[in-house]
């Protein structure tokens, strides 16, 4: 039972995330940086495991992997928080695209219908108009930010799997998220400054971000993954896009348009279907 409570305790944290970036006032670099800052010292500190595997391999992948804290971020400030979480969970499509190249993993032939109910879940988000709101000014913008999120979040994925697999590197994984936190914090620094004049609820949310969000979820998330095999993992982690609108729409009252909705509907699918098809006794690879 342990394990699964850390699991979801992980993919709790990760849920509120979109919530509560909306709720600070500072700039998505602002929000972004300081964030991943925090994460970082607070990883450093807790794992010191994580501390041996200076790389330059896990130096790449935590580059992806600041492209993608960053990216989530700032697609949060603009689109709806269901918008940015489903629009990331696309990152099975390109992981179906890259995988055979990039790990040498053939796909296959029922892959296709996955590769397609993703790329049309993705595309319904650029088709429907949403309106301009208090907690989504810009939509398509954001949208965009959401898929870039989605292939960093596949590369960087994917720079796990590989980093899974050489021999005697155990901690490599967790040095390149210690290093994708501090490689996120220095490269929004230049635009997060000066600070504007800031209210204790922007640092309490920076807070409970670095915190919660990012650290003590991958610490339950590390911790819950050691025990369940793959396909566990997978379902109960897909409770976090659901749960980040639910989020959303409780906080701040937030409803994507109808075409989102049918778009995170058919990404969720695929994300179940890719999860249910895995071999259930195949150790996660990530």
């Amino acid at each position: 039972m342990a394990p699964r409570l850390y699991t979801l305790g992980a993919a709790f944290f990760f849920s509120t995330g979109g919530a509560a970036i909306k709720l600070s006032g500072l700039s998505s670099w602002q929000i972004a940086g300081f964030r991943s800052g925090l994460a970082a010292l607070l990883l450093w500190w807790l794992v010191p495991a994580w501390r041996k595997w200076w790389t330059p391999a896990s130096l790449a992948v935590g580059a992806a992997f600041a492209a993608t804290l960053v990216l989530f971020v700032t697609a949060n400030t603009l689109t709806t928080a269901a918008n940015a979480i489903f629009l990331q969970y696309s990152a099975p499509l390109y992981l179906l695209l890259l995988g055979p190249w990039l790990l040498g993993e053939p796909n296959r032939r029922s892959d296709l219908a996955l590769i397609a109910l993703l790329a049309t879940g993705m595309l319904l988000f650029f088709l429907g108009q949403e309106t301009p709101s208090a907690t989504a000014p810009d939509p398509l913008r954001g949208n965009l930010f959401g898929a870039c999120a989605g292939v960093t979040w596949a590369l960087t994925l994917l720079g796990m799997r590989w980093l899974a697999q050489q021999p005697g590197a155990a901690g490599a994984g967790g040095t390149a998220i210690i290093s994708g936190n501090a490689l996120a914090f220095f490269a929004c620094l230049p635009w997060a400054l000066p600070l504007p004049e800031t209210a204790p609820t922007d640092w309490a949310v920076i807070f409970y971000l670095a915190v919660f969000q990012i650290g003590v979820a991958y610490l339950c998330l590390l911790r819950g993954i050691r025990e369940l095999r793959a396909l566990e993992i997978s379902l109960l982690l897909s409770i976090e896009p659901v749960a980040s609108g639910v989020w959303a729409w409780l906080v701040h009252g937030e409803i994507p348009g109808a075409m989102a909705l049918i778009g995170c509907s058919l990404i969720f699918s695929s994300v179940l279907l890719q999860a249910l098809r895995r071999d259930p006794a195949r150790p996660l690879g990530v």
